[in-house]
């Protein structure tokens, strides 16, 4: 964001220019808006981690519009996603390991 009066860059939240002292037009106390695709991916990670996965990539890429809002949140959601993705493929891999060695030695009694 640059000031109207000087030109010069400022920082996203800035209420007045540092270099001339105008006012940028934002209000004082604006609120940030909430990156809600991060908060529902982080939540949904723990509870279904493929919607999870979709919600915190979705809100990583929302995260560059708002200004970085909720950018860790969503890195967050994405890892425990994965985390948990992973977790159920391994135990998949084992319960079915387990499974057909047992069939295999009920196959020889």
């Amino acid at each position: 964001m640059y000031c109207s009066n000087c030109g010069k860059e400022l920082c996203d939240n800035a209420v007045i220019c540092p270099g001339c002292g105008a006012a940028t037009g934002k209000p004082l106390g604006a609120k940030q808006e909430s990156n809600v695709l991060a908060i529902v991916g982080f939540v949904l990670a723990f509870l279904m981690p493929v919607a999870g996965l979709v919600c915190s990539i979705l809100g990583k890429n929302r995260a560059a519009e708002l200004g970085g809002s909720g950018k860790g949140l969503a890195t967050a959601g994405i890892a425990v996603s994965i985390a948990y993705l992973a977790l159920a493929v391994l135990f998949l891999i084992l319960f079915f390991g387990i499974f057909f060695a047992a069939l295999s030695a009920a196959a020889y009694l």
